[in-house]
């Protein structure tokens, strides 16, 4: 498949990403790019991340086939409000959002007013690093990458969507915005909580001296997720935090549950809690050779 335009909206790690992978997959005759800092054309030339980046929205977009939306959740609405006049009819966008309900509500509605189409995506691929310079071609490879139709999706574009996702290396699975944000409060998001409360904790300022001394692998292994984007994070947090909340519910009672186990001094509870966590992974990671970065 190729595309004669394709646009990246905000290029950073997963924009330059997918300009990398067009790239070198030749997936497009023309890739562009926007971002709002005149130092992101710089980096991403260095890095032949697209054909060309511009700090104008409206060229960047015009005559494009396929437009990705990559910036924070809550910059999506206002960025798509301002291309519009640019956006061709018939052109396809979706995004790369790890919240799909509200973007997929707000978005679907004023995408089609422009007589173009709009399909919510979810590449579950990412990293610590942010920024276009962390880029790689390779990111979104062996990646599952969620697609959210509704019920007014256009049926042309979703298939494009797919297999724009296969060509560049990524699983397609389909799933409602609503299951897609439930699922992803559980296996994305909380994890993140989980490791930001442990780095503010575990390396607040009033920690005994030696403590950061004794953080070795597997606290920097536990929390390495926690050096992600803050503005990305809350961004995220607060888009979801319904789902999020009930995530934390259930880890919160498992936690206690262990808790109690410690205080009855139950040796066996506390085996079958590490021998049912370990048994449980094992077999994730056997199904999941490649598990993904996010």
């Amino acid at each position: 498949m190729q595309f004669q335009k394709i646009t990246v909206v905000a290029v950073g790690l997963l924009g330059g990403s997918l300009g990398l992978a067009v790239r070198h997959r030749r997936l497009a005759r023309e890739t562009a790019g926007y971002a709002r800092r005149p130092a992101t054309i710089a980096e991403s030339e260095k890095m032949g991340a697209l054909d060309y980046v511009t700090t104008d929205l409206l060229a960047a977009v015009s005559s494009a086939d396929l437009v990705i939306l990559c910036p924070p959740l809550a910059q999506m609405k206002p960025l798509v409000k301002q291309l519009l006049p640019a956006l061709k009819r018939g052109a396809i966008v979706t995004d790369v959002g790890s919240v799909k309900a509200g973007v997929v509500r707000d978005l679907e509605p004023l995408i089609a007013k422009a007589g173009a189409h709009f399909v919510g995506s979810h590449p579950m691929a990412g990293a610590e690093k942010t920024g276009v310079l962390a880029a790689r071609e390779d990111l979104f490879q062996c990646a599952v990458c969620v697609v959210t139709p509704t019920r007014k999706t256009n049926r042309t574009a979703l298939k494009k969507v797919a297999q724009f996702w296969k060509a560049v290396g990524g699983h397609v699975l389909t799933l409602s915005p609503e299951v897609h944000d439930t699922l992803v409060s559980r296996s994305s998001h909380l994890p993140h909580v989980v490791a930001a409360t442990l780095a503010s904790q575990i390396l607040a300022p009033g920690s005994p001296k030696p403590q950061a001394a004794l953080c070795a692998n597997g606290f920097r292994d536990t929390t390495r997720i926690a050096s992600g984007s803050p503005e990305m994070w809350r961004d995220i947090a607060l888009a979801n935090r319904k789902n999020i909340s009930r995530a934390l519910d259930g880890f919160a009672a498992e936690l206690r549950k262990f808790q109690s186990a410690l205080k009855r001094n139950d040796a066996k509870a506390v085996t079958k809690f590490f021998e049912t966590a370990k048994l449980r992974r094992d077999n994730w990671c056997a199904c999941n050779a490649s598990p993904s970065s996010e």
